[in-house]
């Protein structure tokens, strides 16, 4: 069943969401093995990622789903993503429910249920997800690094100020160039 999450981890689909989107950014024709690996990553069950149950078609969808949230995961205005995911939850969003399934906690579910297609349930879990953390801190938590050579994704619900890069070497790297232009003008 689509939706697991790995079992003991609870269920992060904005984690799932920001490797999806910057695995199909890095590689736009990523593989079906590729995707079926990474879902198996974030605790989708083996069986329901091999062929037929996760055809090429399917791998195909998913991919322009991924590369659909991404534009919503590097939008820094909070109003602009709020209307895209709105636009997500109306389009692909169901009834919500609550699902307890294959030894996992009750959890929630908005995909139109096991008819979904991959990139359906994609798109109404992360918008879900989305949702729930831009309301609960008021901002958009997530972005596109802001070093300069770098497009990478990240989401900073941890604690702390809001994160501008994806990583602490991309901002260690952007801190030294920024010095070192100071330094070359200043002298």
């Amino acid at each position: 069943m689509k939706g697991e999450g790995a079992r003991g981890q609870g269920f992060r689909a904005a984690e799932r969401l920001v490797d999806l989107a910057n695995a199909v950014r890095a590689d736009p024709a990523l593989s079906r093995d590729a995707l079926a690996a990474l879902l198996a990553h974030h605790g989708e069950r083996p069986e329901d990622l091999t062929e037929p149950a996760f055809s090429q078609d399917d791998a195909d969808d998913l991919r322009g789903a991924a590369a659909r949230l991404a534009t919503i995961l590097a939008e820094p205005d909070p109003d602009r993503a709020a209307h895209a995911i709105n636009a997500l939850l109306a389009a692909y969003g169901a009834r919500p429910r609550l699902s307890r399934h294959d030894g996992h906690a009750w959890h929630l579910h908005i995909d139109r249920g096991d008819e979904a297609s991959w990139a359906e349930w994609l798109l109404a879990s992360s918008a879900l997800a989305l949702a729930q953390i831009l309301s609960e801190y008021g901002r958009v938590p997530w972005g596109e690094c802001a070093a300069a050579r770098c497009r990478t994704l990240y989401l900073g619900t941890g604690p702390g100020s809001a994160r501008r890069y994806c990583s602490t070497a991309c901002a260690s790297r952007e801190r030294v160039a920024v010095h070192r232009r100071r330094k070359r003008a200043a002298g």
